[in-house]
C-alpha cells in the first residue's frame, strides 16, 4: 500500500459479488483515483459474496467523487455506505444515561423504586425545595433549542440540531461534571417554547437555551427569567458576552486604556452583538456605536425590530450616523458578530492608534488576521484555528456550576461580570501578550475560578439560596 497522505479519513463499506469481481479490483481503483487504502476489515463473508470496510486516506474534496465514480462504473461491485470518523462518533449518539448505583439484588430494588421511593416522594411534595437534594434536579441543565439558529447553519430544524445539542451536554460533565440533557423542541413558536421549557423545568435545575432566532431569543430568554426560580441563561447572547468581555479587559490592559474611555463599536446587533453591549455597557463602557443592515443604529429612526430601539437609545452617544466606515473612525475597538469580510483594511487605518479588532463571525471572520495583523495591536476571533479564540466553552461550564452549587435562582449581571473577571485573572500579568489575552478552553483553572467567583457574586447580590461548602 502507499504512504499514507495527510488529509481525511473515510470508511467505505464495500460489497463484492466473488463471481464477477475481486478485492483487488476495488482495492487498484480506489488507490487510481487517488486514495490511499490503509486498513481493511471483513465484515461478512459467504461463498459468492463478500462485505468488507476500507478505510481510506483521501487529501482533497475531489477524490472522495473520484473514487465512488470508479467504484460504481466496475461489475460485481457495490459501495454500500461512505462514512468518516467524525460520523460514526455521532453513531447512536455522544452521551448516554448511566446509574449511580447498580441494582444488583430485590433490597436494591425496594430502595430506588417500589416502595421505598414513595417515602422520598412523600417528602418533596411535603417539601418541594428538597426536590434539589432529593433528585437529579440539583445537577442537572435542560440544554434547549428550536434548531432556528445553528451554528453557521440557520434554521436546520430540531432533528439535525441535535448532534450540537449531545456536543453541549457533553462539554457541561467534561469540563464542570453537569450533567445536560438536550432538549430539541419541534416548534418555532415563542409560547409554545415557553410553555415546553416552563413543562419540563420540575427535573433541572437550570435552563441552557442555545441556538434559538432573534428576535425570538429575546422574549423568551425575558418570560422564562421571570417565570422560573431556576436559571435560565442564553448561551449564544450571554455565554459570548462573557468570553468578550473578559478577552476584552486583558486587550484593554495591554494597550493601556480604560474601558469607561474606549470608543467601541460593535458590528451585528442580533442576540450576541445586544448582549456583548449590555454587559459592556454594565462594566462601565460609555461610548459604544452599534452598526447593523440599516447603518449605524441612531435615535433619529425608528426600527421595525424593537430591540434596534432599545439599542439607539442606549448607545451612540456621539450621535453619529452614516455605516461601518463612519462607525470604525478614531475607535479604539471593533467588536465583530456579524458576517464574514465586512471590515477591510482601509477601515482599520482609520481606527484609532494600536487599535483592538474582535472579529467573531463565523466561520469566515469580518476581516482574517493575516490581512490585518500588521495593523493592530490585538486580534482576536471565534475560530480555534487561531489565537484569541472568543469561545463559550470558556464561560457555560464554570458559570452553571456556580449557580447549581449555589442554588441560584439566576444568572444576573454581577454574577455575568464576575465570570468574565474570573476567565480574564486566569491569565497571569506576566503571561499577558497579544497572542494571549485568553486562556484555552482546556486550562483546568478556568472553571474552578468561575465557579469561585460566581458563587460570591450570588451571595453579595442575593441570587444564592445556599452557601455551598468549598
Amino acid at each position: 500500500m502507499a504512504k499514507a497522505l495527510d488529509g481525511k479519513t473515510i470508511i467505505l463499506r464495500v460489497e463484492l459479488d466473488t463471481k464477477q469481481a475481486a478485492f483487488g479490483q476495488a482495492a487498484g481503483a480506489i488507490e487510481q483515483a487517488g486514495g490511499d487504502l490503509v486498513a481493511i476489515d471483513v465484515i461478512e463473508t459467504g461463498r459468492d459474496r463478500t462485505v468488507r470496510d476500507l478505510t481510506v486516506k483521501v487529501n482533497d474534496t475531489v477524490t472522495l467523487p473520484a473514487i465512488k465514480e470508479a467504484l460504481g462504473a466496475m461489475p460485481g461491485i457495490r459501495l454500500v455506505n461512505v462514512s468518516d470518523r467524525t460520523f460514526l462518533l455521532h453513531l447512536g449518539g455522544k452521551i448516554s444515561v448511566q446509574p449511580k448505583t447498580p441494582i444488583q439484588n430485590r433490597d436494591d430494588l425496594s430502595r430506588v423504586y417500589t416502595p421505598e421511593v414513595a417515602r422520598v416522594c412523600q417528602a418533596i411534595h411535603e417539601d418541594p425545595a428538597k426536590a434539589f437534594t432529593l433528585t437529579v434536579k440539583r445537577n442537572t441543565v435542560a440544554v434547549v433549542s428550536d434548531g432556528s439558529a445553528v451554528l453557521g447553519l440557520g434554521n436546520i430544524g430540531p432533528y439535525a440540531a441535535m448532534p450540537v445539542m449531545e456536543g453541549k451536554a457533553m462539554l457541561f460533565k467534561q469540563f464542570a461534571d453537569v450533567d445536560a440533557f438536550p432538549l430539541c423542541l419541534d416548534t418555532q413558536d415563542t409560547e409554545s417554547i415557553i410553555a415546553a421549557v416552563k413543562a419540563v423545568a420540575p427535573g433541572f435545575g437550570g435552563i441552557n437555551l442555545e441556538d434559538i432566532a432573534a428576535p425570538r431569543c429575546f422574549e423568551i430568554e425575558q418570560r422564562l427569567r421571570q417565570e422560573l426560580d431556576i436559571p435560565v441563561f442564553h448561551d449564544d447572547q450571554h455565554g459570548t458576552a462573557v468570553v468578550l468581555y473578559a478577552g476584552l479587559l486583558n486587550a484593554l490592559k495591554l494597550t493601556g486604556r480604560k474601558l469607561q474611555d474606549a470608543r467601541i463599536v460593535v458590528c451585528g446587533i442580533g442576540a450576541a452583538g445586544t448582549a456583548c453591549t449590555k454587559m459592556l455597557l454594565a462594566g462601565g463602557a460609555r461610548d459604544i456605536v452599534g452598526v447593523d443592515k440599516e447603518g449605524i443604529l441612531t435615535t433619529e429612526k425608528k426600527y421595525a425590530h424593537p430591540m434596534w430601539n432599545w439599542y439607539a437609545e442606549h448607545t451612540n452617544p456621539r450621535k453619529i450616523s452614516g455605516g461601518l466606515a463612519d462607525a470604525v473612525k478614531e475607535a479604539d475597538v471593533f467588536i465583530g458578530v456579524s458576517a464574514g469580510g465586512l471590515l477591510k483594511r482601509e477601515h482599520i487605518l482609520s481606527m484609532a492608534e494600536e487599535p483592538i479588532v474582535f472579529a467573531m463571525a463565523n466561520p469566515e471572520p469580518e476581516i482574517r488576521p493575516e490581512d490585518a495583523e500588521d495593523l493592530v495591536a490585538v486580534f482576536a476571533t471565534g475560530r480555534s484555528d487561531y489565537p484569541n479564540q472568543i469561545n463559550n466553552v470558556l464561560c457555560f461550564p464554570g458559570i452553571f456550576r456556580g449557580a447549581l452549587d449555589c442554588r441560584a435562582s439566576e444568572i444576573n449581571e454581577p454574577m455575568k461580570l464576575a465570570a468574565a473577571e474570573a476567565i480574564a485573572a486566569v491569565i497571569d500579568p506576566e503571561e499577558l501578550n497579544r497572542f494571549y489575552i485568553i486562556p484555552s478552553v482546556f486550562n483546568s483553572r478556568v472553571v474552578s475560578e468561575v465557579r469561585r467567583r460566581v458563587i460570591q457574586a450570588a451571595l453579595a447580590s442575593g441570587a444564592a439560596r445556599r452557601t455551598p461548602r468549598e
